[in-house]
């Protein structure tokens, strides 16, 4: 799909539910448009956009965003200040979202963006979750690791929970590894007490089976 192409205006992101839905349709046209014309990073001008540029500035975030502020006032806006600076491909781009009043959407655009660039590039997010920080090297090796033995080239992002004590936990998507010392240690628990309750219960059945004789 050509990026003038993109579908018309549905709703505003405001009054409508499905905004996430609305965003991919216009996340997959960019990445369809932006492979159509070379684009070899698509991913990188949306993203710097949105943090170099609306994060920044909130006040000309909210302009664009406002709905008080006409179409073609927003589209001349961008003309006089980022499409001179911007590549003609993200500038067109632009432009078709201030047309349909969907400028307000880049923030979900941006992340579906990503989404289906990683899907295209067999990519995926991996969430190593420690106990303590992990080192460069700890994370470079979780990384080889994973590459080394999934299919998929992985973005690995690391976060920290106390709670865990020990070990790590790795989530892909809706599968998740737990080699967490605080599992181990609740694992071991659950097995010395089903170990006690099933003692028991022998010596309940050796106690019955003798009173029986």
């Amino acid at each position: 799909m050509n990026v003038t192409e993109l579908p018309t205006r549905v709703a505003h992101v405001l009054e409508d539910p499905s905004a996430k839905a609305v965003a991919r349709v216009y996340a997959v046209a960019y990445i369809d448009a932006a492979a159509a014309v070379g684009e070899q990073n698509p991913v990188e001008e949306i993203e710097s956009f949105q943090n170099d540029v609306l994060d920044r500035q909130p006040e000309f975030h909210d302009l664009l965003s406002s709905r008080a502020v006409g179409a073609e006032q927003k589209a001349a806006l961008l003309d006089r200040t980022i499409v001179p600076k911007a590549s003609q491909f993200f500038g067109n781009f632009l432009k078709v979202l201030a047309r349909h009043d969907r400028l307000d959407l880049i923030p979900y655009i941006l992340e579906e963006v990503r989404l289906e660039h990683e899907k295209r590039t067999n990519k995926k997010r991996v969430l190593v979750t420690s106990a303590l920080p992990l080192t460069n090297d700890q994370l470079r090796e979780i990384t080889d690791r994973l590459r080394s033995q999934m299919n998929f080239e992985p973005i690995v992002r690391s976060s920290v929970d106390p709670s865990l004590l020990g070990g790590v936990i790795i989530r892909i998507g809706d599968t998740v590894y737990d080699s967490s010392l605080r599992t181990r240690i609740g694992v071991l628990r659950n097995r010395l007490r089903e170990r006690y309750l099933n003692e028991i219960q022998s010596g309940r059945n050796r106690f019955s089976s003798a009173e029986g004789n």
